[in-house]
């Protein structure tokens, strides 16, 4: 069960509904997300695995970060790190991480807020459980995704958002089925609190079962669902999709969704992240923690890193044992 929630759906403002002339966007591909570990051994499932990076564009990676329920002492992060050329976006939907850099960011990002990192010219980067969660355990959920930026941005200063749970712009479908939590960008003539130098939209939308949620999309974006929990259909063909599962639309004026009746009891609705931005279209050059435009950038990104020129560990650093 996601963070924030509201006691009455109908007491938001409402996503306006659609017109006769208003075209859904076609289903292009369902893939599924593997899982894997990432950082010191924390479970991921990589979402945009096999997707063309035509089609994700501007994005280039995201994992969805459990769902886990921790024992005592199994919580687990990531250790320093450095970026370069992108902005990451850490999304906790259940749970706590912490979070510092090397120009001075930091802080705790809890149920339902999001840390959004411009890496641009260099950072050095930790997120990891706070030790109080460390030592009781408990539940571990999020999103952490990586939007490029184009050519002219890649160097720009580095800089740090931390938006409350409470940020977040929340509305509902014309019926009050569905609760949209808007993160960033333009969702149905709603705009969220996320500032960044890619335009892009970001909600996650929690749709209850029978419900169906047609939501305005901007034309120039692409448009991406994942699966965050729960069943349904997507698009006017009412293809199938569960868990952990991506679709990649085609062009249109918004996207449609419809939970199933029957969930399973640890997931009572259909949680998913929609999320799009306009194409940056240039040629992308990743390796590891840096996204540059071509190998030769790769290389001096690699060379700058470890001359010391992306940043310093600060000496009351987080993440000492």
């Amino acid at each position: 069960m996601p963070a924030v929630t509201v006691p009455d759906n109908l007491a938001l403002p409402r996503i306006a509904g659609t017109t006769p002339d208003t075209v859904i966007r076609p289903v292009r591909s369902i893939t599924d997300a593997p899982s894997g570990f990432e950082g010191e051994g924390f479970p991921v499932r990589r979402a945009f695995a096999g997707v063309a990076l035509a089609d994700l564009d501007p994005f280039i990676h995201m994992d969805q970060m459990g769902e886990v329920e921790y024992a005592p002492g199994e919580p687990k992060g990531t250790a320093w790190h450095p970026h370069r050329g992108f902005e990451t976006v850490t999304y906790m939907i259940d749970g706590t991480f912490q979070h510092q850099d090397s120009i001075g960011g930091g802080g705790l990002i809890t149920n339902g807020s999001t840390q959004w990192m411009t890496a641009g010219s260099g950072i050095l980067h930790i997120e990891r459980p706070p030790e109080q969660l460390i030592a009781s355990g408990g539940l571990f959920h999020g999103i952490q995704l990586w939007v490029n930026l184009p050519a002219a941005q890649k160097l720009v200063d580095p800089r740090y958002q931390d938006l409350d749970a409470g940020d977040s712009v929340l509305v509902t479908s014309p019926d009050g089925g569905a609760l949209v939590r808007v993160i960033a960008g333009d969702v149905g003539g709603h705009r969220g609190p996320g500032s960044t130098h890619t335009p892009i939209s970001l909600a996650h939308a929690t749709v209850e079962p029978g419900a169906e949620l047609v939501l305005p999309w901007p034309g120039e974006f692409n448009a991406l669902v994942y699966v965050l929990a729960g069943r349904g259909t997507v698009g006017a063909a009412a293809q199938p999709l569960h868990t952990g599962q991506l679709v990649v639309h085609g062009s249109g004026d918004a996207l449609t969704l419809w939970a199933a009746e029957e969930q399973e009891a640890r997931h009572p609705a259909l949680d998913v992240l929609v999320l799009g931005g306009r194409p940056i279209r240039e040629p992308v050059a990743a390796h590891g923690p840096f996204v540059m435009n071509t190998r030769a950038e790769l290389v001096q990104a690699f060379e700058h890193y470890e001359a010391g020129r992306l940043g310093r560990v600060p000496a009351d650093h987080i993440g000492h044992s």
